[in-house]
């Protein structure tokens, strides 16, 4: 199924293997292909692997399938800017938030388009000493065929950070902070550079990033393999400053792992003077932060949570933290809202939060949280507009409608009722009778039997559903309809009419007096019907037919089993089988 290569793809892109989601994109396209969303994510698993023709590809049909949605023109942006199509992008953007002029995602690409525009008009920069190490196709052959670089082209923000070296290498001294690209370097020009380990952190939720590295981080298992250590020179004494630093650094470490401690034995009031101590002592370090407020709630202090959340993002952007440090500290930010909400309009603040969270990294535990939120904001929704004495006045303006003939009228009532009241069955009867009318036959079949489920003894329901299938040509299942219906109110005419109606259609195709077109799209319909289908593909089902063709004996016994007759009822009623 479509859906379920859809929810593959989806895991593997989370996953970081971009090749097994877009060919489980693909497979979901294969099975529906005017599914716009599919174009969309194979377009980011495209552009995650730098294959921007592709993704280019995907985001044009993404736009042509569904214009009026925003994300397509996201997509879209982000493919011109891989493929350096600045103006390009900046229009796609453009066109997106004429549709949406409050998406986040829109507005940075716009942002980072405008900038690359504007860099990719001035005039060249002075030539570089390193300009023609990341010239060329050959940068990323290099970078690939090394064992030590070969995991950072897994890693987007990396291969953003090269791809604007290799545009500009005049840029190159922006990122010399960053470990990975000085270890670029020294393959492209090979060169052993000398790179720092980092210390392995106990944290239990969110590791904290090593002392010296502000710069945007990415998990453990993308780290380069460690090379082995050289001889060293002897260290510089390092200067008082460095060292209050450092001895700060370690000892806010441990008042951490203490608020962890403390955390774990629901002792809240000690974590958060510990964590709170750890902040004062590094504010380089968002986990604290981050612990601090999943601490608050915890205790149910949600607007101490929001702020510290709002605090974590703020430092981390400025840190250039991990992506996925900044979407979790919304995602916890969107759960203190939600867990503030106490009407529809308060879940607002929550989703809005939520979905900036995935635009920062897509996580399934934000996912669910989002549409939890949706679902309850809903809900809410409905309590909020629950008044049934203002249901039926909608409901008695349907009437009068329906009165006139005024079909499509009526039914705005009836669903307007259903809105105030979605428990009132007779506004289920009264609506599944206007669309009757109105030859919407299948929603009207959905009303009544809705209206069954509401009120099984209201009589009316079954009526109106007999009818549905009467109209249908089901008349098998419409005279089941009609006496069940009987079963509540054994003397109601209409239940009466309906079933006399029925066995009068049945008995006409028993005696085969169906006219040649009507036995044709009798015979078509009843092909339909799984019930049919499987009567007929059952092998004793099959047999017993055979008998009553060339065995009279066989199907004399045949005719004394109740379950066999019932089932050839339903194919003589069908026209499958005439009996003579």
């Amino acid at each position: 199924m479509a859906e379920e290569a859809k929810a593959k793809g989806n895991a593997a892109f989370s996953s970081g293997d971009f090749t097994a989601a877009v060919s489980h994109f693909s497979d979901a396209i294969a099975l529906s292909p005017t599914n716009h969303v599919l174009y969309s994510n194979r377009s980011a698993a495209y552009a995650s692997l730098n294959k921007y023709a592709e993704a280019l590809a995907d985001a044009k049909q993404t736009v042509d399938l569904k214009p009026d949605w925003p994300k397509g023109y996201s997509r879209l942006g982000a493919a011109h800017i891989g493929l350096g199509h600045f103006d390009e992008a900046v229009s796609a953007y453009k066109k997106g938030l004429e549709i949406d002029p409050n998406n986040e995602a829109l507005k940075s690409g716009l942002a980072d388009a405008q900038s690359a525009a504007s860099r990719s008009s001035r005039a060249a920069p002075p030539p570089n000493l390193f300009g023609d190490a990341f010239s060329g196709p050959e940068m990323w052959a290099k970078l690939t065929a090394d064992p030590t670089t070969r995991p950072y082209l897994q890693q987007p923000d990396f291969v953003k950070m090269m791809q604007e070296i290799q545009k500009n290498p005049s840029s190159l001294n922006l990122y010399l902070k960053d470990q990975r690209v000085m270890q670029a370097l020294g393959v492209l020009l090979n060169v052993k550079f000398r790179t720092p380990t980092s210390e392995e952190a106990d944290m239990p939720e969110d590791s904290p990033s090593p002392p010296s590295q502000p710069e945007r981080k990415r998990s453990a298992e993308a780290e380069p393999p460690k090379e082995e250590k050289e001889p060293e020179p002897e260290p510089m004494e390092l200067s008082d400053e460095k060292k209050e630093t450092k001895e700060r650094k370690a000892q806010a470490l441990k008042e951490k792992e203490a608020g962890n401690a403390a955390y774990k034995k629901k002792d809240f009031d000690t974590a958060i003077q510990h964590y709170t101590k750890a902040i004062e002592l590094d504010d380089d370090e968002i986990s604290y932060i981050m612990n601090r407020a999943a601490t608050y709630l915890e205790m149910g202090k949600y607007d101490e949570c929001i702020k510290d959340c709002d605090k974590a993002v703020e430092r981390g952007r400025e840190l250039r933290s991990d992506f996925k440090m900044i979407a979790k500290a919304l995602t916890r930010k969107g759960t203190a809202l939600s867990k503030m909400a106490k009407t529809s309009k308060d879940y607002e603040p929550a989703i809005e939060t939520f979905q900036k969270a995935l635009t920062e990294h897509r996580n399934p535990d934000t996912l669910k949280k989002l549409n939890d939120a949706e679902k309850a904001k809903k809900e809410l929704e409905q309590q909020e507009y629950f008044d049934p004495k203002l249901a039926d006045e909608e409901r008695e303006k349907g009437n009068d409608y329906f009165k006139q003939q005024k079909y499509p009228e009526a039914v705005k009532h009836y669903t307007e009722s259903l809105k105030r009241n979605p428990k009132d069955p007779k506004a289920y009867s009264n609506r599944a009778a206007c669309y009757t009318k109105l030859g919407a036959l299948p929603e009207g079949l959905k009303d009544a039997e809705k209206c069954i489920e509401l009120d099984p003894t209201f009589s009316k329901g079954y009526t109106r559903k007999g009818a549905v299938q009467f109209f249908m040509k089901e008349y098998e299942k419409a005279l089941e309809t009609y006496q069940e219906g009987l079963k509540h109110d054994p003397q109601n005419p209409e239940l009466l009419d309906g079933v006399r109606r029925c066995v009068e259609q049945i008995n006409k195709a028993s005696r085969g007096d169906l006219s040649p077109e009507e036995l044709k799209e009798r015979q078509a319909k009843a092909m339909q019907d799984p019930e049919i289908q499987n009567i007929l593909s059952d092998p004793v089902m099959r047999q017993v037919l055979v008998d009553f063709q060339e065995n009279p004996k066989a199907a004399q016994e045949h005719t004394k089993n109740p379950m066999v007759m019932s089932k050839i009822q339903k194919l003589v009623s069908a026209g499958i089988v005439q009996i003579r």
